[in-house]
């Protein structure tokens, strides 16, 4: 209908007025050109007729019954939820409403689109169609204990004084598997907090992290200690590359869910009081539905597989041990010569094995890092621009 036919329009009011008073106008041309059909405008003859002026009241087109609107008591069931999540420090999403009121026992239970509309139409929720997330493909190691991932975060205690909290976590089950209250992020705490992981939950194949350097010496062409500690033990030390904490996301999400949790607690006042609020949060992390899991706990899903480990000695040695290097550059290894260079004559190599991955360190310097091919005794450099320099 176009801008001069709008009901309310002068000129319809007046010719509808016409028509109820009895006076002959073409109403099929005044239609026509005012862009009106002649069933709505002789809707409006009919409700003029019976109501006056009245008549002209434009109506609601909702319907009188709405059989599918949920009653006020789910509104208030809903909001409820939401509230007591929000006081604990947790995800406050439909999802995680739907599953607390399913704990509950609610019924019945509200569908996820049915939470989702109450929130909005209560001012919880603004729509931001843009920030909808892209459907992106999710990579997790295919059992428990497979990879672990680590990372700091930082804390503040209730003096203001920055502390560190090292969280761990597996990749497979999402289940923390510790969470250690440090001074900062440093070798000796990032050790211990593993030692502490380790007792409770074996040794994983693998652990990631990003290039603190408490963790890795990876893009600075050295070992740390850590890195040697874990060779040691037959677990592979892996890090990200360098400005991508998406390869560490996991761990990243993990540190807000924490951070909130902790944001709804009084502060502690030392490293040992935030130790006992880190140990009371994980009980409640693992054993609460996760939706990246498909609304698993991260101890069900942690306990519902046989769990990776390290290779044994029987199959797959590792350890350490030193080589001298000949004036030529080369050191003898399990059956091998493994060239590093001329520039590392004379010096004394440290090497780091694990089955046929090998790395040698010279110092705190990574002189090569290598996989036996064992279809040949010489291990020649394969870097061209490496070789012409050593």
């Amino acid at each position: 209908m176009g801008t001069a036919g709008f009901p309310m329009d002068p000129e319809f009011v007046a010719a509808v007025a016409q028509v109820v008073a009895g006076e002959k106008i073409n109403v099929a041309r005044f239609c026509r050109e005012h862009d009106v059909s002649r069933e709505t405008f002789y809707k409006y003859v009919s409700r003029v007729r019976a109501e006056g002026a009245d008549g002209f009241t434009r109506r609601s087109s909702a319907p009188r019954r709405r059989p599918g609107a949920l009653p006020a008591s789910v509104a208030e069931a809903v909001l409820r939820a939401r509230k007591e999540l929000e006081d604990e420090g947790r995800d406050i999403g439909p999802i995680s409403i739907r599953w607390r009121l399913e704990e509950r026992g609610y019924t019945p239970l509200p569908s996820r689109a049915s939470i989702h509309r109450i929130l909005v139409a209560h001012g919880q929720i603004v729509p931001q169609p843009r920030k909808r997330p892209r459907t992106r493909r999710r990579f997790e190691y295919a059992d428990p204990n497979g990879c672990w991932q680590i990372d700091g975060m930082e804390h503040y205690l209730a003096s203001g004084e920055k502390v560190c909290i090292i969280q761990i976590l597996d990749d497979h089950s999402r289940l923390e598997v510790g969470s250690y209250a440090a001074a900062s992020e440093n070798g000796a705490d990032t050790w211990a907090a593993l030692q502490q992981a380790f007792a409770g939950h074996g040794l994983p194949v693998k652990i990631l992290s990003d290039n603190g350097l408490a963790f890795s010496g990876k893009h600075r062409g050295r070992m740390v200690e850590l890195e040697r500690r874990l060779a040691e033990r037959g677990v592979t030390a892996i890090a990200s590359s360098v400005y991508h904490p998406q390869t560490c996301g996991k761990n990243e999400r993990a540190h807000q869910t924490l951070q909130k949790w902790l944001a709804k607690r009084p502060p502690a006042d030392n490293l040992d009081e935030l130790q006992q609020l880190l140990d009371e949060y994980r009980v409640m992390y693992n054993n609460r539905r996760h939706q990246g899991i498909g609304g698993q706990t991260p101890q069900q899903r942690y306990n519902a597989r046989a769990k990776a480990a390290p290779a044994t000695s029987d199959t797959s040695p590792s350890g350490t041990t030193q080589r001298p290097v000949s004036a030529t550059g080369v050191i003898a290894f399990s059956g091998c010569s493994i060239v590093l260079g001329r520039r590392w004559a004379g010096q004394t190599a440290t090497v780091y094995w694990q089955g046929d991955r090998v790395t040698v360190m010279i110092g705190d310097t990574a002189a090569r890092q290598l996989t036996l091919d064992r279809s040949r005794r010489y291990q020649p450099l394969t870097n061209h621009k490496l070789s012409a320099t050593s």
